[in-house]
C-alpha cells in the first residue's frame, strides 16, 4: 500500500487540577516575559545604533547590531535569565525557547514585508505582548511529550495531565509507528485549556468514491454552497447572526461592572471577570460551530469527488462592503478554501482554483454568453443570448465546473481566467501551531533579506 507523510493536529481538551492549571499558566507567563525582553533588547540595540548615526559615526564604528536568529537570542537570554527572571527554573526551557521562537518569526515577517518577500497586508514592528489580552500559549518540541492511557497527555515539567476525551485514536498510530509527535501547543481558549499535538502521520494513499468526478462549488452568503450536480445546496447556518442577541446582551453586562483602566490602574472586578468568561465562551461556541459545519462540507467533498472547483476569493476586498462584512466572515470562505486544499491531497483528489476576475456568475453556462453587468439583486441568470433561465449560483456552479476540462494535469492548480495557469501549493493540516516555524538566520539586527522564501508561483 502507498503510503504519504502528513502533518496532521489532534486537538484535546484538558481537564487540569487547579495546581496544573496554575502551572500551565506559568508557563505562558514565562513565554510572554521571554518574548518582550528580547523584543525590548532589539529595540535597543536599534535604537541605539540609530542615535549613533545621527551624530556621524560611520557603521563599522557602531555598536554591534543585536543578531535576530533564535540561537543568537536564546544565547543573550541565557545570559541573563537569572537577572530578568530568577524564577526561570520553575518552568520548562521550552517555555522561554517559545517566547524567542516567536519574536524571530515576527521579525522575518516584519522585514520580509518591507523587501517585498511577503505577500499580502503590509506588516507591522511586533510589539509587546500584554498579560491580559495576548493569547496564553507554549509550545513543546522537546522532552517528555506523549500519551498515558486512554485519558491522559504527558508534557515536559508538568506531568501527566488528564484529557476531557479519549485520545485511542492517536495512541494506535503511535504504537503502530505510523505516527511520532513533533511538538505540542498548550492555549488557553475561552477558560479552557487545550493540547494540540503536531504529529507527522504516514496516512495511506486513497482515492474518492467517484475518481473521475468533477463538481463545481460556488460559494455565497444566502447559500453557503450550491454544486453544479445533483448534490442538494448546503444553507448557511449563519452561527454568529444566531449568537448576535445573546452577545450583545453579555456585552452588555461586561460594560456595566468594574472592568480594567489603564488611565487610573484599576483592576478589573471579579463581577467583571465573570462577565467577559462567560461572553468569551459564547464566542468560543460560535466558532466552534463554524469549525464544524465547515469540516463536515469539505469532508463530504473530499471523499466524494475526484476534481473539485472552487473560486479563488478575494474575502478581504469582499469584507470592505460594510453590509456583507459580518456575513462574509461568519460563512468562512477563506476556512473552506484551506481545508479542501489538504483534504483532497489526502483522498488523492484535486483541488482547481478558478481566479478571482473569472466572471463565473456573468457567463452564460449553456452558450457562453458573458454579460457587462450582473448586480447582487439579481438571483436568476437570464441569458439575452439563448434564453436560458437559471439560478445564479446554479450557474455560476456549472461554469466552475466546465473549468476542469481546461486544466491539464493533476493536483491543486489555478485557472485565472485570462489564460495562464499556475499552480498553487497545498495547504497543511492545522494551521500555524501544527506547521515548523521558519527561523531567520541574519547576522546583525538591521534591516536585511530574508534567510528563506516562501514558494512563489509566477
Amino acid at each position: 500500500m502507498h503510503v504519504m507523510q502528513v502533518v496532521q493536529a489532534y486537538r484535546y481538551a484538558l481537564d487540569p487540577t487547579p495546581g496544573q492549571a496554575r502551572a500551565l499558566a506559568a508557563h505562558c507567563g514565562a513565554a510572554r516575559v521571554a518574548f518582550n525582553w528580547a523584543l525590548a533588547a532589539v529595540k535597543a540595540n536599534l535604537g541605539q545604533r540609530a542615535a549613533e548615526r545621527s551624530y556621524g559615526i560611520p557603521d563599522a564604528l557602531l555598536t554591534p547590531a543585536l543578531p535576530w536568529s533564535m540561537y543568537a537570542l536564546r544565547k543573550a537570554w541565557n545570559q541573563v535569565k537569572d537577572d530578568v527572571a530568577p524564577w526561570w527554573r520553575e518552568c520548562s526551557k521550552e517555555a522561554f525557547a517559545t517566547g524567542l521562537e516567536r519574536l524571530t518569526a515576527a521579525l522575518k515577517n516584519w522585514r520580509d514585508s518591507r523587501t517585498g518577500k511577503r505577500q499580502g497586508r503590509r506588516m507591522e514592528f511586533p510589539t509587546f505582548r500584554s498579560k491580559h489580552k495576548s493569547a496564553a500559549s507554549v509550545r513543546f518540541t522537546t522532552g517528555a511529550i506523549r500519551l498515558d492511557g486512554p485519558r491522559q497527555v504527558v508534557l515536559p515539567r508538568l506531568g501527566r495531565i488528564k484529557t476531557c476525551e479519549s485520545t485511542r485514536k492517536l495512541a494506535r498510530q503511535l504504537r503502530s509507528g505510523a505516527a511520532t509527535i513533533a511538538s505540542a501547543t498548550v492555549r488557553q481558549q475561552a477558560g479552557r485549556w487545550f493540547v494540540s499535538f503536531s504529529v507527522r502521520l504516514q496516512r495511506p494513499r486513497m482515492s474518492p468514491a467517484r475518481p473521475e468526478a468533477v463538481v463545481g462549488v460556488d460559494l455565497g452568503v444566502a447559500t453557503l454552497a450550491v454544486f453544479s450536480d445533483d448534490r442538494p445546496p448546503v444553507a448557511n447556518p449563519r452561527h454568529l447572526a444566531g449568537a448576535l442577541r445573546k452577545l450583545r446582551r453579555l456585552s452588555r453586562r461586561v460594560s456595566r461592572r468594574a472592568g480594567p483602566d489603564r488611565r487610573t490602574s484599576r483592576r478589573p472586578s471579579r463581577r467583571w471577570r465573570r462577565a467577559d468568561a462567560a461572553r468569551a465562551r459564547a464566542q468560543n461556541r460560535v466558532a466552534a460551530l463554524r469549525r464544524d459545519t465547515l469540516h463536515k462540507l469539505t469532508t463530504g467533498l473530499a471523499h466524494s469527488y475526484g476534481t473539485i472547483v472552487v473560486e479563488d476569493l478575494h474575502v478581504a476586498g469582499m469584507a470592505r462592503n460594510r453590509r456583507l462584512a459580518r456575513a462574509i466572515h461568519d460563512a468562512g470562505f477563506g476556512e473552506i478554501r484551506r481545508q479542501l486544499g489538504y483534504k483532497t491531497m489526502w483522498n488523492g483528489g484535486r483541488l482547481i482554483m478558478a481566479g478571482r476576475w473569472y466572471p463565473s456568475s456573468k457567463t452564460c453556462s449553456g452558450c457562453g454568453a458573458v454579460k457587462a453587468k450582473l448586480p447582487l439583486s439579481a438571483r436568476t441568470f437570464t441569458c439575452e443570448t439563448c434564453g436560458l433561465v437559471i439560478d445564479r449560483d446554479r450557474n455560476a456552479a456549472l461554469n466552475l465546473a466546465s473549468l476542469a476540462r481546461q486544466v491539464a494535469g493533476s493536483g491543486p492548480e489555478t485557472l485565472n481566467g485570462r489564460g495562464a495557469d499556475r499552480k498553487t501549493p497545498p495547504g497543511g493540516a492545522g494551521g500555524r501551531e501544527t506547521s515548523t516555524p521558519h527561523r531567520a538566520t541574519g547576522q546583525d539586527g538591521d534591516l536585511h533579506p530574508a534567510m528563506g522564501e516562501s514558494l512563489k508561483i509566477p
